[in-house]
């Protein structure tokens, strides 16, 4: 990307200490910056947001379930109390390793030391149309459009007078048996069963149809065969159609095509298929692995950059365990900004570093209301106590008490009332013409 040779600098103190910047406030990159509050660094965060999202939740946004609100955290209140740390917004451009700069669309900034944390986006893996026509859930406002994406199909189909048309607005269809994909066609299941009687009494809720397409042979490749049969089972008993071994090949906004021969019709597709790495422009190429992220060394050093570091979901430090990188999740993410902070300070003071080593400590996802499963060590578990120890788990990650409070007031409400009491078309979502 051609940027101005003479674009300003972004206005920061003067300091005699390191400058680290940090690109990306996702789970790594806050992760980072909170172990370092008010030490001998200056630190700058980047982002295009003005805030941290908890991505795990994002599927209850999108199905009316929470406020977009409660799962997000204004980094300025973050970091109020953090002496050595300021925040820009800013979309990154490019970094200028040549020069130690990061280039963005307010101005340029000088490191010392470079965090890329930047995350993932959504991989459609080249099929085009099926970009031009889903929608991926990365971020709150993929989310917010998801919501009221679903909202207008149902306020058209209840007023069309055309029967296949009826059909294919209720029709709704996720693509990917991850934990995403999971937990998001659980909740509109559950959407099916209970809101949609008492909000559109006059329409047949029986002719929808609730489509998970899985290209392997089995839900939550990531977790163990008893978690992913207890997945499917769950899912099948509230009326979800699940379709294993079914690869999607194009989707031109109503006709779902696969490499098999079924096909689907659905007017609504989200896709929670595949995630690749999101990298400023600026790296060299011999540094990126598969999935479009960056090789690192056990420390985070970005293969072939000098005092560039990557965590977090673009970082693949790949190893014997993992010849693949580490799993895209927060536990990673987490784990590498807290012992990168660390390592960080250890070589200012001249102290040895340590290597990065993954502490798994389980995996969850949840199927609806009061069942979920389990994967902690040895245990592989399903049900209502996995519901309760998801439920815990999430509830105490997200940042700040009051969003604690209102997803937990939201939670028991949902629960007792199986209400989801955030169903507003705040903005109509016009990303492309209805057919």
């Amino acid at each position: 990307m051609e940027v101005e040779k003479e674009i300003g600098k972004i206005r920061l103190p003067e300091t005699d200490l390191p400058r680290v910047v940090v690109i990306g406030g996702g789970f790594a990159g806050l992760t980072f910056v909170k172990k370092l509050k008010n030490k001998a660094v200056q630190v700058v965060m980047v982002d295009r947001n003005n805030f941290h999202q908890f991505q795990p939740l994002l599927y209850q946004v999108a199905t009316s379930g929470i406020v977009p609100d409660s799962i997000a955290f204004p980094f300025r209140k973050q970091f109020k109390s953090y002496k050595n740390v300021f925040f820009r917004m800013a979309n990154v451009l490019t970094i200028e390793t040549n020069k130690k700069q990061v280039i963005t669309d307010i101005g340029s900034i000088d490191y010392d030391y470079l965090i890329v944390a930047t995350g993932s986006d959504t991989n459609f893996f080249g099929l085009d149309d099926v970009q031009a026509n889903s929608l991926g859930m990365k971020s709150i406002q993929e989310a917010l459009d998801i919501r009221s994406l679903i909202l207008q199909r149902f306020e058209k189909a209840v007023v069309t007078s055309d029967d296949n048309l009826r059909d294919a607005l209720t029709n709704f269809a996720v693509i990917g048996g991850g934990p995403a994909g999971v937990e998001t066609v659980g909740a509109i299941a559950e959407f099916k069963k209970y809101i949609l009687p008492k909000d559109y009494p006059d329409l047949d809720t029986s002719m929808m149809s609730i489509y998970l397409i899985e290209s392997n042979n089995r839900l939550l490749k990531g977790m163990s065969d008893q978690s992913s049969e207890k997945s499917l089972r769950y899912l099948k008993e509230l009326g979800v159609n699940v379709h294993l071994n079914t690869r999607v090949t194009s989707y031109d906004g109503l006709i779902i095509e696969t490499k098999t021969d079924k096909e689907f019709r659905a007017k609504s597709v989200i896709w929670t298929a595949g995630v690749k790495g999101s990298v400023p422009d600026g790296i060299s190429e011999q540094s990126f692995a598969g999935g479009n992220r960056l090789l690192v060394n056990p420390y985070s050093e970005v293969k072939g950059c000098t005092n560039i570091y990557a965590i977090g979901d673009i970082a693949a430090m790949i190893s014997d365990e993992y010849p693949y990188g580490h799993p895209m999740v927060a536990q990673v993410a987490i784990q590498q900004g807290r012992l990168l902070a660390k390592n960080l300070l250890s070589q200012l003071e001249g102290k040895p570093l340590k290597e990065f080593s993954f502490n798994d400590k389980g995996s969850l996802a949840t199927i609806g209301k009061r069942k979920a499963v389990a994967d902690i060590g040895k245990f592989k578990f399903g049900g209502y106590f996995a519901w309760l120890l998801w439920s815990g788990v999430h509830l105490m990650s997200i940042s700040g008490f009051k969003n604690k409070l209102f997803v937990g007031i939201n939670w028991m409400w949902s629960y007792f009332t199986y209400d989801k009491g955030n169903r507003l078309i705040i903005r109509r979502y016009e990303k492309r013409k209805d057919k």
